[in-house]
């Protein structure tokens, strides 16, 4: 079962068109500037998430740039490393910085769909039956170990992530505005997982492979433990869900000029092993390149990027700060390259090097 329990509440039936009306409309506004005064109010609610999570999780700077970015655009996040690296601490307290709800989810095999989504529930004494939500109804929720659940309910949180609903009884229930997935696995252990299929992978807007912070670092992390105001509540003041629609609205208008789409467009086709300048011998190493979807991940998180830098435009820089947690899961490599042991960030810096910058 999930580790916290989900509300019980007689959810009321809604339609797919209705669910998407309550996602942030970019569409409506995306070609409207942005203003000196909505840059500044953006740079100071960033700021303020950055200040919190400093106060809780010590170092992991690209942890944190990929999980507000992954927020700003609206996307899901894939954090892969060994245990004891701050993934939950991290969560939690994103979820804190902007007052949002937060579930953990610790997935076993023995894990059922209804363990995630909720279940009906029949009530003897008025004889009916009752929803009760699962713990995935929550604007934040981590999935401890996504590779021990089953294929069954990992189907049920591809529905969740891609269509931000659930389906409980024949009746669907949207999922709170925003809504974002925190997804961990273990690299190590294989005994008892399941490989995560590659539609499932996609569907993350980015990978973040988390590493060991530095020795001064730890040393920090040693002296926040043993301070009094360890496990004592954020001193600042979290922004509001609200603020982070805004946030999320703001990236969709943030202006990319063609010829950067149109340099996001050669560099997805090259890790097709096409692209204006094909590397040689590049399909030995990459049996399936980045998909139209990973295009779209690049430009979305290239404007968060440009968000959270104070601009109301894309450089080519942005495209590539992220290009690693951004392309790495979708890149599927040869049995030649796993058995070579070609690392995924180095065929992504090939790309890179290859394509001219505009």
């Amino acid at each position: 079962m999930s580790a916290q329990p989900g509300p019980q509440e007689n959810a009321t039936v809604t339609t797919g068109w209705q669910d998407q009306s309550q996602q942030p409309q970019r569409d409506q506004s995306a070609n409207t500037p942005i203003t000196d005064s909505e840059i500044r109010r953006a740079t100071s609610l960033v700021q303020r998430v950055i200040t919190m999570f400093g106060e809780k999780v010590i170092g992991q700077e690209n942890l944190r740039t990929a999980l507000i970015s992954t927020l700003l655009a609206g996307g899901h996040v894939l954090l892969e490393s060994v245990p004891g690296l701050a993934k939950t601490t991290a969560a939690g307290t994103l979820a804190k910085a902007v007052s949002g709800s937060f579930h953990r989810i610790q997935c076993t095999p023995d894990l059922m769909p209804n363990d995630i989504v909720g279940t009906q529930i029949f009530n003897y004494s008025t004889n009916e039956f009752s929803t009760q939500l699962g713990p995935v109804h929550a604007n934040f929720v981590l999935l401890d170990e996504i590779n021990r659940s089953s294929a069954k309910t990992q189907s049920a949180m591809l529905e969740a992530m891609q269509e931000r609903q659930t389906s409980i009884g024949g009746e669907i229930f949207p999922l709170p505005t925003p809504f974002m997935t925190l997804a961990t696995q273990n690299p190590i252990e294989e005994e008892g997982t399941y490989v995560l299929p590659e539609a499932q992978m996609d569907r993350f807007l980015m990978k973040e492979v988390v590493t060991y912070p530095a020795p001064n670092e730890e040393v920090d992390i040693l002296d926040l433990v043993s301070s009094p105001k360890y496990g004592r509540p954020v001193e600042h003041e979290p922004i509001s869900l609200d603020d982070v629609l805004f946030l999320q609205q703001l990236v969709g208008r943030v202006y990319v000029d063609l010829s950067v789409k149109q340099y996001i467009v050669a560099l997805i086709n090259t890790t097709r092993g096409g692209g204006p300048r094909p590397l040689p011998n590049f399909t030995q190493h990459v049996r399936v390149g980045a998909s139209p979807r990973g295009g779209i991940a690049l430009m979305r998180v290239a404007q968060a990027v440009a968000i959270q830098e104070g601009r109301t435009y894309v450089v080519p820089d942005d495209v590539k700060k992220l290009r690693h947690p951004v392309l790495r899961h979708r890149l599927v490599r040869t049995y030649d390259a796993l058995a070579n042991n070609v690392a995924p960030e180095s065929l992504i810096d090939a790309v890179f090097a290859t394509v001219p910058t505009p």
